[in-house]
This record gives C-alpha cells, sequence and structure tokens, in this order.
C-alpha cells in the first residue's frame, strides 16, 4: 500500500463536507508557475501543475519536454525561486490518442501506452485517462464500451509502472469523455448545454463495469473525477457563464458516487462567484490554463507601454509578438478566422489566448530579457503604473508587492488564479 495521493484527500474531504476544491493550472509557461506555486505557498495549498499530451510526451510535445524533463522542469522553477514541492502535484490531462488520431487504432493505442509509462514513470499523481476520440480505423463518434476498454487499458499500464518504478503514491485517476476543444472553443459560442446526468452516469457506470472485468475493482475507489460539461465555455470573445439551475440534475449525480467528483474543464474567466457554485456543486476540479497566459501577455503588454512612455531604449514586445505570429501563422490560422482586422485584433486579444504558443520564441524571449534589464533598479513613477497597471499600482501602494518586472508579472497572473483558490480553501 503506498501513501493517500493528496488529490484524493482532498476529494474526501469534499465528499465528506460539501467544501474544498482543487486548482489545477494547466500551463507549462514558467512565469505562470511561479506565480501559481506563490499563491499556493500563501494558501497552504496543493500546487497541482498538468500537462497535456500535446505539450509533453514520450518523443517531446510541443514544449520540447518529456514528462521526466517536465518535471525536472517544475521542481527546478521553484527551487530557483525558494519556493518549496513538498504540496506540488504533477497531473497529466488527455493522456490517450489524441496526438495520434490520424493513425491506426492498434499504433494510436501503443504509443498511448509508452506514454502512460513515461509520465507515471516521471512521477505523475493525477492522470486523465482519456480514450474518447475516434482513431483513423475506428466508428465516429466511439461507443461508452470502446473507450472504457481502452481506458481500462492504460490504467493497467499505470498500475504496473507504478509498482515497478516504486512510485511513492497511489495515483489518483481521471475519466470522462465529453471534453471540451483544448484550450477553448473554436466557433461563436451562443449556449452550452451541460452534460445529461443520464449521460454521465453511462459513462461511469460503463467504466467502473470494465475495469472491474479486467481486475481494475480495487482501482476503481482512486477514480476521483468524471470529465463533465457544467455549462461553461469561451472562445475568442465571449463567455458562457455558469448558471447553476442549468446544472443542478448534473451537480446531484456527484452524491452517487462514492470517491469521485467532477472535474470541470474550460473554467478560464467565469465570473469570481462562479467558481464558488461550481465547488459547491461538486464540480470540485477545477482547470485554467488560457487565462494564466492572457494576463501573462496582459502584463507584458502594459509593461511594453511604460518601457516606452519612459523611453527604456528597448524594442516593443507587442510588435515583435505581432511579427512573430505573421511569419509564423500555424498556431493561429486555423482558428481566427474574419477579416484582416478581426484576425489582428484576435491575434493580441483572443480569450483562447493562442499567443502562448509563441512566447518560447528566442526573439520574445529576447525581448522579456530586455524588459526586466531596462527595469532593473527603474522606479516605475506611480501615476505612470495607475495609468497601465491599476491593480498593480494598489497592490505597491499597500505594501503587497514591490514595483519589480517579475513582481508586477506575477501578481497580475494571481489576479486571474486567485478566485480559484479562494473557491477550493476548505
Amino acid at each position: 500500500m503506498m501513501n493517500v495521493n493528496p488529490i484524493q484527500q482532498r476529494i474526501n474531504d469534499h465528499k465528506a463536507t460539501g467544501k474544498g476544491g482543487v486548482v489545477s493550472v494547466c500551463s507549462a509557461n514558467p512565469d505562470v508557475i511561479i506565480a501559481a506555486a506563490k499563491l499556493a505557498e500563501q494558501y497552504q495549498d496543493l500546487l497541482l501543475v498538468e500537462s497535456t499530451s500535446n505539450q509533453v510526451d514520450q518523443f517531446g510535445g510541443y514544449t520540447g519536454m518529456k514528462p521526466v524533463e517536465f518535471v525536472a522542469y517544475v521542481k527546478k522553477l521553484l527551487k530557483e525561486n525558494n519556493l518549496s514541492d513538498e504540496k506540488l502535484v504533477l497531473g497529466g490531462d488527455h493522456l490517450g490518442p489524441n496526438a495520434w488520431q490520424d493513425l491506426d487504432s492498434v499504433t494510436a493505442m501503443n504509443h498511448s501506452e509508452e506514454l502512460i509509462r513515461h509520465y507515471v514513470s516521471a512521477g505523475y499523481q493525477k492522470i486523465h485517462l482519456d480514450c474518447s476520440m475516434s482513431c483513423s480505423d475506428d466508428p465516429v463518434p466511439l461507443t461508452d464500451e470502446i473507450v472504457a476498454e481502452r481506458a481500462a487499458r492504460l490504467c493497467k499500464i499505470a498500475e504496473d509502472t507504478a509498482k515497478a518504478t516504486n512510485q511513492p503514491h497511489d495515483i489518483v485517476y481521471i475519466i470522462g469523455t465529453e471534453v471540451p476543444v483544448p484550450g477553448g472553443a473554436q466557433e461563436d459560442l451562443d449556449v452550452v448545454t451541460p452534460t445529461t446526468p443520464e449521460a454521465a452516469r453511462t459513462t461511469y457506470q460503463v467504466h467502473k463495469a470494465i475495469f472491474e472485468k479486467h481486475g481494475l475493482g480495487d482501482v476503481w475507489s482512486r477514480i476521483v473525477g468524471l470529465v463533465v460539461q457544467p455549462g461553461v465555455e469561451f472562445d475568442h470573445h465571449s463567455v458562457v457563464d455558469y448558471t447553476p439551475e442549468k446544472a443542478d440534475k448534473l451537480s446531484a449525480l456527484a452524491n452517487e458516487f462514492p470517491n469521485a467528483t467532477f472535474e470541470a474543464h474550460s473554467t478560464d474567466y467565469q465570473k469570481p462567484l462562479a467558481f464558488q457554485h461550481l465547488v459547491r456543486d461538486h464540480f470540485a476540479i477545477l482547470k485554467v490554463g488560457p487565462a494564466l497566459t492572457f494576463a501573462l501577455r496582459e502584463a507584458y503588454f502594459a509593461l511594453d507601454h511604460i518601457a516606452q512612455d519612459m523611453q527604456l531604449g528597448v524594442s516593443s514586445f507587442k510588435a515583435i509578438l505581432e511579427e512573430i505570429m505573421m511569419e509564423k501563422p500555424k498556431y493561429w490560422k486555423k482558428y481566427y478566422l474574419g477579416n484582416e482586422q478581426e484576425q489582428r485584433i484576435a491575434r493580441a486579444y483572443s480569450l483562447s489566448d493562442r499567443c502562448r504558443y509563441y512566447l518560447p520564441e528566442p526573439k520574445l524571449q529576447q525581448v522579456i530579457s530586455e524588459m526586466k534589464t531596462a527595469f532593473a533598479g527603474k522606479t516605475i513613477p506611480l501615476g505612470l503604473l495607475k495609468q497601465y497597471m491599476p491593480a498593480e499600482f494598489d497592490a505597491v501602494r499597500e505594501g503587497k508587492i514591490k514595483g519589480k518586472f517579475e513582481d508586477l508579472v506575477h501578481f497580475h497572473i494571481q489576479l486571474a488564479l486567485l478566485p480559484y483558490y479562494e473557491a477550493a480553501k476548505i
């Protein structure tokens, strides 16, 4: 018997009291991770950092990191910033054939097995078994039975790998097929219908029966989350707000699960009170990603304006970002439709924040480095700070932060994350 997983402990507490949740930070960006770690420390809460199968896999993903490298990267960031990794939990999101849908199912599932081996042996403690997508030779959509069979197969690999590599904690699992498009919707939204209780119940029951059939009955108490759609979503310029009345029947279903609650994706940009309502209604695992890199980009734009007004002689972050996005349109072209002006606005300001894919670009990193150096030892005039970063102006005045470049950036990200930790606290 391994140690109880801290996520399982939190979900057990929620099941017992109806209070408390888990904040899931879905980003590989160093400033987002540092800002989140500082805030989690303030709240004496878990720091759950998740990577998707697109970001991090056995071939490197789009971050260029394998799971073991991502774990080392996160721990190094914490150490360099004098932050403890004691409450750090790593999660893997959308683990399954997501990245290999254009291959046949045999090949895709073989890749998926290897993906799981890499994630578990690297020390990830929360695994989303997501086999909901069809491969090139599959029917569309897949039946619940096929999805569950594949999830059970990956779960078995995870359990065997955990034992073989002597992992210190039991792994907790997330199941579920109704997953929004990673990073927000691509089309304009009017309304989003919550998952029906019938569909969620079927997913749960079919997975349970198939896991038991494969000798995974003992694992079932560690299935702590079912991904559902509570009726929240965002696209480029709009947000569908959580409406508790529309999700009340789905919410009630959580009481039928002895060990599991719901996991909500695409909760970015909800109103602060919505997070508290989501946790109350048993959508206890709240995932957030693009809203955090959007906040980071906001901070960079604001500091760019301040640098230009102070005539610090640095290149414009905003101008270089636009230049790179035009040179390499692959991450936004098929998402941002409309005329030239609409596309230009979306590139900089879309809530789906496809800017985040460009932040690692060497040219942009050079500009960020230039800004840091230029601001070092300089005091931003308070009136200028108030013009472009009014919340940070208040924080500086109240003595919460100093006016340093990194402090301003991290505080701005924390503004987006704060309502999550407030809602999740017990």
